[in-house]
């Protein structure tokens, strides 16, 4: 039986009104470590993301859907992060590990609407792809301005539609005692193990609609990429080919590791792994993925390593 279920068939139905974040407390001599690592990561970042916005804003050659999508992508990456790892940040060094009712239903709030939004996005970007380099005549007629507005429109709008359905089923379910959560952020399958009912039709609900966020998008990406890859097959300039496949290959690097991480942990069969892998894969999807997006897409793109030494020459050398 769950926590919460051993709290019902107990008789305690003392109402919740603050959950303990357990998250790595069972490490108590590496707090300080974990603390100036998850510190060093969650600055890498804000500055990378950051770095990566305002390249793109400031050079005009990098004035493009794709590259319009991928300063979203690094603003995403800064909030969502952001959702989760001050907080963790701040449980390493306090005693109190407290988080008010409220503020456990904001934190998921934010945090399944920019998951959600970032999944619609790398699908989106996937797209991206497939017009500039299937349908090249047509690219420009197609990626305007107010397509590329609409689709991070509709990305933030399946975010905000997922997230008030997830979170109206986790908070829906009574809490009466037990409220110690097995994790460093209010996530759902930790709060679900918490809840004093039955969580069979929350179960569902959450697998549902968690499979329709990532898979559908995830169908999008590999249709796309499978037809760019044809289409590159098929490229006669070498030259071509290979800047085709460098820039789609930063895009699936990333896509792989989100979508691997975040179908591991809310796709997959409940009680298929223990609470400590669970932790280790929401350490990817929620602090290291923020943080290597901007080096991936960089460090693999020629037009954005041509624009950072350009900025930096300037910056270095003014006259």
């Amino acid at each position: 039986m769950t926590p919460g279920e051993l709290a019902l068939a107990s008789g305690n139905h003392t109402p919740v009104t603050q959950f303990i974040l357990l998250g790595f407390s069972n490490y108590p001599d590496l707090q300080e470590v974990l603390f100036g690592a998850f510190l060093f990561i969650y600055l890498m970042t804000v500055v990378g993301n950051l770095g990566m916005m305002a390249l793109i804003f400031t050079d005009s050659r990098l004035h493009s859907p794709m590259y319009f999508f991928l300063s979203v992508l690094s603003f995403l990456d800064i909030c969502y992060s952001s959702v989760v790892t001050p907080k963790l940040l701040v449980n390493f060094l306090s005693s109190d590990k407290s988080i008010s009712f409220e503020g456990c239903v904001v934190q998921l709030t934010f945090f399944v609407v920019h998951v959600t939004a970032e999944s619609f996005l790398l699908a989106s970007m996937a797209y991206d792809r497939f017009m500039a380099i299937c349908r090249p005549l047509h690219y420009g007629s197609v990626m305007t301005t107010g397509t590329c507005l609409q689709l991070v429109a509709a990305s933030y709008a399946f975010g905000g539609v997922n997230s008030a359905i997830q979170t109206g089923n986790v908070f829906a379910l009574p809490f009466c005692g037990p409220n110690q959560v097995t994790h460093y952020f209010c996530d759902i399958p930790a709060l679900l193990h918490l809840a004093c009912a039955d969580t069979t039709t929350a179960r569902v609900v959450q697998y549902i609609f968690s499979a329709l966020v990532t898979l559908l998008p995830a169908a999008i990406i590999l249709t796309s990429y499978s037809l760019v890859l044809a289409a590159i097959g098929r490229m006669r300039s070498a030259t071509g080919r290979e800047k085709a496949l460098s820039t789609c290959a930063s895009h699936f690097l990333a896509i792989a590791i989100f979508y691997g991480t975040v179908v591991f942990t809310y796709v997959q069969p409940h009680g298929s792994t223990n609470e400590t892998n669970g932790q280790v894969v929401s350490i990817f999807y929620t602090i290291i993925i923020p943080m290597l997006n901007p080096f991936i897409y960089s460090l693999r793109n020629k037009e954005v390593k041509d624009a950072l030494k350009k900025k930096l020459q300037i910056n270095i050398f003014p006259c």
